[in-house]
């Protein structure tokens, strides 16, 4: 499900982003990150229906809702820490690749 959805929406917003100056390494990793973490929240919650798939009948779906509860909470912080501080982002490419 993340490729149709990332063929579609970057090509359309990547050039709005560069032209208001945003590194586009940066927006890259943080659409992605956002995607990750739409894989695990309801409504949707594509991993959510995965894991119910593959759990003990015994387990059932609002259960498996409270234990990914820590999991969204790292994920925020980790958007957070991402849209805070874009050097934790470009750090590594531009060490790599230079400027």
């Amino acid at each position: 499900m993340p490729v149709p959805i990332t063929l579609i929406v970057l090509p359309l917003v990547a050039p709005v982003v560069s032209h208001l100056g945003f590194d586009l390494v940066w927006f890259t990793v943080l659409f992605a990150v956002c995607l990750q973490t739409s894989f695990l929240t309801p409504p949707v919650g594509f991993a959510l229906f995965y894991l119910k798939g593959v759990a003990p009948s015994p387990i059932d779906v609002p259960t498996i809702y409270r234990g990914v509860v820590p999991f969204i909470g790292l994920q925020g912080a980790g958007i957070a820490l991402i849209f805070v501080w874009p050097d934790l982002v470009t750090w590594l490419p531009e060490m790599a690749y230079g400027n």
